[in-house]
């Protein structure tokens, strides 16, 4: 079977190709991709090549497929799969595979060291260490959008649950972020920041009492507002504030006394910025753990941090890079039960758009640039329907739509896109 897909080939060199895909083993998976979220992820490896550590070296030659973010339908199922995955499931991978014998070792993972695999192309082959590793997941809601973006939100849930505190009087480690606490979420209103909201205000098991989140973007920050309302919060038994730090006198002294003065147990650092770090670090209280979600570009990046209060106040460094096959299956059933995740998206787009879209992504503002890996379609903000569907009727009837969800994407705008290009 022919597929269409972009490809890696060296620093900056990504391609949109077509090729033929070799038949399936008997231990492997066809399968087609309908939906891939862009990430950050996927530019560093644009940017480093062979460099990056997922990345094979001999990428020029064999180039890898790009996109991790990824859901669709399966096609046709291997001898030894069959029964456990059938041809029309819908499917959502977990790229961390974690597997030794896999291409890179234990750094191999689909969208980064895979020739088959990844999530911008049109039809892929699943290997066999995916399903026996568990990574092959099957989605029974609504949509292919929502399980495109489980991955993403799988990150924020093993973030939450990678926190620690101490018991008192032991050496034992309580896992997750602090029931009934006080929460922060600093530089929080980019994507990734919306999920961690998001996944906090639905969360049912362990809920902070207050979330405080911060940025220097006034609009952002009102935009999350919009998304995730303090009214709404409040419903869910959570006090939220949204500040901003850069119009903000004493941005310390404003978030301490927002936490009653004692600091905050748990606070999520969302931008690779020293002086963000350096400020979680002092409104950290007693036993406070700070999560450097933030993955930076610079492999010397550093910040201060105070060892009075990592030897006295029982300070807790942690960081986490994407969540595990659980973290991704919790995420994968909140979607399933309704979690929307649909106001972190901000672009729609085609297979076309992804070489320019992933090499200049730091630089296009708003959220999740969501492609849709069957479509020839620009790059287009949701916010630009309107103005596009002057020239274009499609996007028009887009924006009607979107308008019917608060200007939000959706799993009727995304039926609708399919049928009317399909």
């Amino acid at each position: 079977m022919k597929t269409k897909a972009v490809r890696l080939y060296g620093k900056r060199d990504i391609r949109v190709e077509e090729f033929e895909l070799p038949p399936i083993k008997e231990g492997e998976i066809l399968a087609k991709v309908v939906s891939d979220s862009l990430c950050m992820s996927s530019y560093k490896a644009a940017i480093q090549g062979p460099d990056h550590k997922r990345v094979p070296n001999d990428v020029a030659d064999n180039p890898v497929i790009i996109g991790h973010e990824f859901a669709g339908e399966i096609v046709e199922v291997g001898e030894r799969w069959k029964g456990e995955f059938n041809p029309g499931d819908k499917f959502a991978i977990q790229p961390a595979l974690n597997y030794e014998e896999g291409p890179m070792g234990i750094l191999g993972a689909p969208g980064y060291s895979y020739r088959y695999l990844g999530g911008d192309a049109t039809y892929v082959v699943i290997p066999e260490e995916v399903m026996s590793q568990g990574c092959l997941l099957v989605y029974r809601g609504p949509g292919y959008y929502p399980a495109s973006m489980a991955e993403p939100f799988s990150c924020v849930i093993g973030a939450m649950h990678a926190n620690y505190h101490i018991k008192p009087g032991t050496y034992t480690h309580d896992m997750e972020i602090v029931k009934g606490g006080k929460l922060a979420i600093l530089a929080g209103v980019g994507p990734m920041g919306l999920a961690a909201i998001n996944y906090v205000i639905h969360r049912e098991d362990r809920k902070p009492s207050l979330m405080v989140v911060t940025d220097v973007d006034q609009i952002r920050l009102e935009r999350a507002a919009s998304l995730y309302s303090p009214e709404y919060a409040k419903s869910k038994g959570i006090a939220l504030h949204y500040i901003n730090t850069g119009t903000t006198p004493d941005p310390d002294s404003k978030l301490r006394s927002l936490s009653g003065g004692g600091g905050f147990n748990d606070i999520f650092v969302f931008a690779p910025v020293s002086q963000v770090i350096e400020q979680a670090d002092r409104l950290l209280a007693f036993d406070g753990c700070l999560n450097f979600f933030a993955g930076p570009s610079d492999p010397r990046f550093s910040a201060s941090l105070n060892f009075y209060n990592v030897h006295y106040a029982f300070t807790h460094i942690v960081g986490t890079s994407g969540g595990n096959t659980d973290d991704i299956l919790e995420s994968l059933e909140m979607m399933e039960k309704g979690m929307d995740p649909s106001g972190l998206i901000t672009h729609i787009g085609g297979l076309n758009a992804v070489p320019e879209a992933t090499l200049n992504l730091p630089h296009i503002p708003g959220g999740k640039k969501l492609i849709y890996t069957q479509l020839e379609m620009n790059l287009t903000a949701i916010s630009d329907f309107r103005k596009v569907g002057r020239e274009a009727p499609l996007f028009n009837d887009l924006a009607d739509i979107c308008d019917r969800h608060d200007g939000l994407w959706s799993v009727e705008a995304e039926e609708f896109l399919l049928k009317s290009c399909g």
